[in-house]
C-alpha cells in the first residue's frame, strides 16, 4: 500500500496544503518519492502518515495497530510477531498522534448535534498515579466527539472538554445531558454563549444561545447501591428538551457509558482490575485517539444500520461515504495550512535606475 499525496507538504512552497493543484509528479516509484513542480523538491508519499521513516512493512504496522485498536494486548502482539515491546509501544503512539490529527481536521468542525452526553473516568496508572479522562458523544450519530486527560477532576477539565464539544457545534438547537457532577453546569454554560457586538467601547455582552438547554442525572445511592435515577434542569427551556429528546427516549447518559465501556474494552489500561497499569499520560492520550477514532471510521454501528447497509458514526454524520479499513485510516494525508509569504523586515531597497514609460529600457546609473 502507497499513500499518495495529493498536495506539497514543504513548508517553504507556495502551493503547500493546496490539493488537486496538478504541481505533483511521480520521482521514484519504487520507493514512493513525489516532485514537486513549483519548489522542485522531493518528498516522499509516506511523509504526514505513521509510516514516514519506518523500515518494516507497512501490512505489518497495519496489523500490529489494528489488533491494538480492538483491544488485543502488547504483549500477544510481541509473541505474535516477534517484535520488541518499545517497538509495538512507538508504533501505537505514532498511530495515536496521526489519529489525533485526522479527529481534529474532519470531526471538529461545526456541524448539527442535536444531543450530547459527557462523562468522565477515573483512570489509575503506575506509581499510584489516578488520572481523569473525560469525554463527549453525539446521540443521533453515536459520533465520539473527542476527550480530554487531566491529573485533576476540577473544572479546567471540564471546561476543556466543553471547548472540544463547542469546536464540533454549529449554532443551533442542543441538549447536553451530564452526570452529577457540579463544574459541568458553569463549563457548558460558559463555552456556549456568543458576543453581542454593538459598536461601544469595551467588553461586549455574552448571551447564551437560544435554544440550548443542560441537564443532568443524579443517581440515588444506598447502602453503596443505585436505588434511583433522578434529573436535575441546570439551564434553558425545561419544554425544549422534550422537542429534542426522540419518542420513547428518556433524559439519560446511557450512549457516553456504553462508549465508556467500548473504550475499557479496547484500552487495557482502563480496566478497573489489570495488571496493563499506564505509566504516562501521553500512552493514555494516544490510546484513546486511536480506539475512538478507529470506533468512529471504521467500525459500523449496529443501530445506524439504514437500508439494510452497515454505517459508521462517521458516515452517520455525513463525515465519509464509505467505511474506512484502518489502512485507509493512517494512510489519509492531512492538509496542513496554506503558505505565507514572510513579512519583509528592515527599510526599502533603494531604486537602481531612473523610472521610464512602460515598455522602454530603464537607465542605470553608475
Amino acid at each position: 500500500m502507497h499513500p499518495q499525496p495529493s498536495f506539497c507538504p514543504i513548508e517553504t512552497c507556495p502551493s503547500r496544503g493546496i490539493s488537486g493543484a496538478g504541481n505533483l509528479h511521480i520521482h521514484d516509484s519504487l520507493r514512493n518519492r513525489w516532485k514537486c513542480l513549483v519548489c522542485n523538491q522531493s518528498f516522499s508519499g509516506r511523509k504526514g502518515t505513521p509510516f514516514y521513516a519506518l523500515k518494516t512493512d507497512e501490512k505489518t504496522v497495519i496489523l500490529v495497530v489494528t489488533l491494538l485498536a480492538f483491544g488485543c494486548p502488547p504483549q500477544a502482539v510481541v509473541k505474535a510477531f516477534g517484535l520488541d515491546e518499545r517497538t509495538v509501544a512507538q508504533w501505537q503512539k505514532r498511530a495515536g498522534a496521526h489519529c489525533q490529527k485526522v479527529h481534529e481536521a474532519l470531526v471538529e468542525q461545526p456541524q448539527n448535534l442535536a444531543q450530547v452526553q459527557a462523562d468522565e473516568i477515573r483512570v489509575r496508572c503506575q506509581k499510584r498515579l489516578i488520572v481523569w479522562l473525560a469525554m463527549a458523544i453525539c446521540v443521533p450519530t453515536r459520533l465520539w466527539l473527542g476527550g480530554v486527560v487531566s491529573k485533576k477532576r476540577d473544572k479546567h477539565l471540564a471546561r476543556a472538554l466543553a471547548k472540544k464539544v463547542g469546536a464540533c457545534c454549529l449554532l443551533g438547537a442542543l441538549l447536553v445531558t451530564t452526570d452529577g457532577w457540579p463544574a459541568y453546569r458553569e463549563a457548558f454554560v460558559g463555552a456556549f454563549r456568543g458576543a453581542i457586538h454593538t459598536g461601544q467601547r469595551g467588553r461586549p455582552e455574552l448571551v447564551s444561545w437560544p435554544n440550548f438547554v443542560l441537564a443532568q442525572t443524579v443517581k440515588y445511592k444506598q447502602a453503596g447501591k443505585t436505588i434511583g435515577i433522578r434529573v436535575c434542569h441546570l439551564f434553558g427551556n425545561w419544554q425544549q428538551i422534550v422537542c429534542l429528546l426522540p419518542v420513547g427516549q428518556v433524559l439519560s447518559t446511557a450512549y457516553i457509558e456504553r462508549f465508556n465501556a467500548t473504550m475499557r474494552q479496547r484500552l487495557a489500561g482502563l480496566c478497573r482490575k489489570t495488571r496493563c497499569l499506564l505509566r504516562y499520560e501521553t500512552s493514555l492520550s494516544s490510546g484513546m485517539y486511536l480506539v475512538g477514532t478507529v470506533y468512529n471510521f471504521c467500525t459500523p454501528h449496529r443501530s445506524l444500520t439504514k437500508d439494510k447497509q452497515e454505517r459508521t458514526p462517521a458516515m452517520a454524520a455525513g463525515l465519509t461515504g464509505c467505511i474506512w479499513s484502518v489502512g485507509q485510516l493512517l494512510c489519509y494525508h492531512i492538509a496542513p495550512p496554506a503558505y505565507v509569504a514572510p513579512k519583509r523586515r528592515g527599510r526599502k531597497p533603494k531604486k537602481v535606475g531612473l523610472e521610464t514609460q512602460k515598455g522602454a529600457t530603464p537607465l542605470v546609473t553608475v
